[in-house]
């Protein structure tokens, strides 16, 4: 059975624009309750004012301990949880302020956020109403692209908080675990905020997208739920972390896939393999 349905409760960080606006959009049409989490103030307004069903909104910065005491006496236990906060931002070596601004919020909100809310769904009843927890990673997280280590290092982490958390919850019939790796998705971090004229470009997915595909997913119990888009094919994804994972294997010098040396043979592995 699923986790949306009518009467459960959810709570969403980040949820105030994008994926885990949709998302929330998601819920609230299955009848569900809803609690907001949002560092931007002026996204949760809108976002209070557009949705339309049981919502709470709060503002909050997920990467703050002393924060998630104040959501979960507002919120109290939910059934869902999304820990779906994230921010980009370009830096390198030297610059401690990128690197402190999105490990806080990309890392630190969801350690925060399962530290607050995993013991309540480790002692759920068998026979409660079905529960999930739902981390938002990112290929970047997985494939390590060079260009953005603070950002590729906070979703890596994640990934691997989100494993653990999946095989701690493997006896516990009626809660379920995922993390949601999406594509290109027109979200605020390209661009894609509200009240923006930026037109979404023809390679991404919109957040719709992403939600029902993670709905389509949760629905056969899949743990990791990595999302297409309209320029890049599960095939190609799945290619990709094949090459990542044989730089270890092969003894290769890391992120092979982006130096020239390698070119020619990414190219023919790229044709050549299937999956």
């Amino acid at each position: 059975m699923s986790v949306f349905q009518s009467g459960s409760k959810a709570l969403i960080t980040g949820g105030a624009s994008g994926i885990g606006l949709a998302v929330a959009q998601l819920c609230l049409k299955h009848g569900m309750r809803v609690s907001i989490v949002d560092f931007n103030k002026e996204t949760l307004g809108l976002a209070e004012k557009s949705l339309e069903g049981d919502v709470q909104c709060l503002q909050a910065d997920v990467g703050k301990e002393d924060y998630w005491a104040f959501v979960k006496e507002k919120v109290g236990d939910v059934d869902f949880l999304m820990l779906n906060a994230g921010v980009g931002g370009q830096g390198s070596w030297g610059d401690g302020a990128y690197f402190s601004k999105i490990l806080n919020t990309n890392l630190n909100g969801v350690i925060n956020g399962l530290n607050t809310y995993v013991p309540s769904f480790q002692s759920r009843a068998s026979d409660a109403r079905p529960a999930a927890i739902v981390i938002t990673g990112s290929k970047q997280g997985i494939t390590n692209p060079p260009g953005n280590p603070a950002y590729n290092a906070s979703k890596a982490a994640v990934k691997t908080l989100a494993e653990h958390l999946n095989w701690d919850f493997r006896e516990k019939k009626n809660v379920g675990v995922h993390l949601l790796v999406p594509g290109w998705t027109f979200t605020g971090l390209s661009g894609n905020t509200p009240g923006s004229p930026t037109p979404k470009p023809l390679g991404a997915w919109t957040p719709d997208q992403v939600a029902s595909y993670l709905e389509s997913k949760m629905l056969t119990s899949k743990f990791y739920i990595i999302c297409p888009d309209n320029d890049v094919s599960e095939q190609t994804d799945k290619k990709r972390m094949l090459w990542s994972v044989n730089d270890i294997v092969k003894e290769r010098q890391p992120l092979s896939r982006w130096r020239d040396e390698y070119k020619e043979e990414v190219g023919e592995f790229m044709e050549r393999t299937q999956v």
